[in-house]
């Protein structure tokens, strides 16, 4: 439970940029206190994720930042460990740390598929294990993992063999741990975004890319982060009390065929 002078403590991963920035603007106010995670690999990762949380601190959260590579042996469980010893407390987690890989089943190398793994279903098992203690005894435990709309969408022309596979294993473990969690009062849900704008990357300036994605949408568009960080909010919020163990997905009709 958090301690009196927050109504909650956040875990957010992946929060430099996309949706975990976006989540993290959203969630700042005032007795909100944010355990914002990226991985941190250059000083450009860590400036942004620093930006990040003045912008945060700036709306009245409290903040504070941790760096790590969540595909290595170990990272996950220090990221719950720093949250509560920097705030006594630790009521939702958010699992949004993550990346898509174009790879064929044909050219996928045995590394890439260990490293997938490791970073997101791994990463995402040994978090919600370090962290159930202290989720089962706050009034407002919440758990929300990212997946993704290529877990559920199969194409040849668009080939995600990897991401695929390791955001189906995500979602599994999800139910797992929904299941699990229940009888403890936490939900444990999964949002599924479509295509969705970067804001960093190879094709964050690609108005190529970002053309086709959202000619192959049915609503004719891509989503914006902050559309997603809308629907995890609600997930996080006391109104979706009663949801869990659940795939949303948001990607404006892109699994309907």
């Amino acid at each position: 439970m958090s301690p009196p002078s927050f109504d909650r403590v956040v875990l957010i991963t992946g929060a430099g940029s996309g949706i975990g920035a976006a989540l993290a603007r959203r969630l700042a106010a005032p007795r909100t206190a944010l355990m914002l995670h990226a991985r941190g690999a250059d000083t450009a990762s860590r400036e942004r994720l620093a930006a990040v949380g003045a912008e945060c601190s700036a709306h009245g959260a409290d903040c504070a930042t941790v760096h790590g590579d969540l595909a290595e042996r170990g990272a996950a469980e220090h990221l719950v460990h720093t949250t509560l010893a920097h705030f006594g407390a630790l009521d939702q987690l958010v699992a949004n740390a993550g990346h898509a890989q174009r790879q064929t089943l044909g050219t996928l190398d045995p590394d890439t598929f260990n490293e997938a793994f490791a970073a997101m279903p791994g990463a995402f098992a040994a978090l919600v294990k370090r962290a159930s203690a202290a989720l089962e005894t706050s009034p407002r435990g919440r758990i929300v993992a990212i997946s993704s709309f290529v877990a559920h969408r199969y194409r040849a022309d668009a080939p995600f063999a990897a991401t695929a596979a390791v955001k189906a294993a995500v979602e599994s473990l999800a139910r797992t741990a929904a299941a699990e969690l229940a009888p403890h009062g936490v939900t444990v849900n999964c949002v599924a975004p479509g295509y969705t704008r970067k804001d960093r990357g190879p094709s964050a300036d690609n108005a190529a890319v970002w053309t086709h994605a959202a000619a192959a949408t049915p609503l004719g568009r891509v989503a914006e982060p902050a559309d997603v960080a809308a629907l995890i909010a609600f997930l996080l919020s006391d109104e979706a009390r009663h949801i869990t163990g659940q795939v949303i997905h948001i990607d404006g009709g892109l699994t309907l065929g």
